[in-house]
Order: C-alpha cells, then sequence, then structure tokens
C-alpha cells in the first residue's frame, strides 16, 4: 500500500540517529544497567535496586521526595520500585513524625547487609568500567551527565520557568 502523504526523509533519520544525544545517552545507561545488573544478580539485587538503597543509606531517613529528586524519577515511579525492597524486609516507609502527610523511608538491618555485601561487586564493577574510559574521564563524564540531568527538559519544568521569568 503506497501513500502520498510527506515523509521524513532517510537522510534526516541517519542525522538524528549520528547526533541524538538522548539516544546516546539510552544506549549507554542501558549497556551499564545491563552490566550492572548481572553483577549484583548474585546478591538479588537490579542497579536501580542498588542505587535505591544507597540512597537510604544516610544518617537520618529521608522522605520520599528528597529520594525521587536525587534519583531523577518520580515519586509514583519511585513509590512502585520501593515496593518490593519493603517485601523483602531491606527498607520500611514510615510516616514522617513532625509531618503524617509525609513518609520517611528507612534500610532495615536485612538491608544494610544486602547493601554491604554487594558493595565490594559495585566497587569492582565501577572500577572496571572507569579504568575503561579514555576520553573524557570519569570526572568530566559525570560533569557533563550532571549538566544533562539539570537541563530542564520536561514540559512541565519549562512551563515553570516561563512564569517565573
Amino acid at each position: 500500500m503506497r501513500s502520498d502523504a510527506p515523509k521524513v526523509p532517510f537522510q534526516t533519520t541517519l542525522h538524528v540517529r549520528d547526533h541524538c544525544l538522548c539516544l546516546y545517552v539510552q544506549r549507554a545507561a542501558r549497556v551499564l544497567a545491563r552490566r550492572f545488573d548481572e553483577a549484583l544478580r548474585p546478591h538479588g539485587l537490579t542497579n536501580e535496586q542498588f542505587s535505591l538503597l544507597m540512597s537510604l543509606n544516610r544518617p537520618e531517613p529521608p522522605v520520599i521526595g528528597a529520594v525521587a529528586r536525587l534519583l531523577g524519577t518520580d515519586r509514583t515511579t519511585l513509590t512502585a520500585a520501593l515496593k518490593p525492597l519493603v517485601r523483602e524486609g531491606l527498607a520500611v516507609v514510615t510516616p514522617d513524625p513532625d509531618d503524617k502527610r509525609a513518609r520517611r523511608i528507612s534500610l532495615t538491618a536485612a538491608g544494610h547487609a544486602r547493601l554491604l555485601a554487594a558493595l565490594p561487586v559495585w566497587h569492582a564493577q565501577h572500577g572496571a568500567l572507569e579504568a575503561s574510559l579514555e576520553a573524557p574521564d570519569a570526572p568530566t563524564l559525570r560533569a557533563g551527565l550532571e549538566a544533562l540531568a539539570a537541563w530542564p527538559g520536561t514540559a512541565g519544568e519549562l512551563e515553570q520557568q516561563e512564569e517565573t521569568a
């Protein structure tokens, strides 16, 4: 079936493939996630769960919003990611004693133990990753990724900036 509707030229597809930072970051993130997932699997964790547990390793239990901001996710996604960790007894969610509307997340003793057991694997994988980088080096790459993460990319953020400008 042939359509006379306008089409995006194939050259445009090649240009996007070769220049899209979002595509490059997504592809790299998927490769890294698979590598860390595989390494952490013997400890019963995914890379996402490791990062979430590590984000809870604080002197005082954080509120859900603070953890969501740190991980670059929304509260709903974070709440869903927490459920298996709570079911496994690695984390606990409790009401904030000062604000009953807020909830705080804590590592349990089992969560601390799991994190402690997985930490050498993370160190080994992370060390191998950093050693494999040529240009940019790890600090430069982190700075660039941090700048990308701070870029106001969502429609809601852009609207808020326009309203305050």
